[in-house]
């Protein structure tokens, strides 16, 4: 596996580390509802279904680290785990906002396509 497709590996599982903590514990704070652009008003009445959102990406980011783990072995765990990212960034970004396609989607299909270049 190259160390170029494990280091965008790592950098998307990391992502969805932060996603996990932006709407599991800041989703209605100053800091979360920066990043979402959400009122007061919206983040205290979605705050538990972020949660349940953030607690998704953080087992995404399990799934990467874990296939990271068992190095060679883990092909088909990266894969899958990328996949699922591409199809949950492709899904945000027609159906919420645009820059989901450059956050989520585009660096999960690189890692894809470096993992399958290996």
């Amino acid at each position: 596996m190259s160390i170029a497709a494990n280091l965008v590996i790592a950098v998307v599982a990391l992502l969805h580390v932060w996603f996990l903590i932006l709407e599991m514990f800041l989703w209605d704070k100053p800091s979360g509802r920066r990043a979402f652009g959400l009122t007061a008003e919206f983040a205290a009445q979605s705050k538990v279904l972020a949660a349940n959102q953030g607690l998704y990406n953080g087992f995404l980011a399990a799934g990467l680290c874990w296939g990271l783990w068992l190095g060679r072995d883990g092909i088909d765990i990266k894969l899958f785990f990328l996949g699922c990212v591409l199809i949950a960034g492709l899904f945000g970004g027609l159906t919420a906002s645009r820059k989901i396609l450059v956050i989520q989607a585009l660096p999960a299909l690189l890692g894809l396509v470096l993992v399958l270049l290996t």
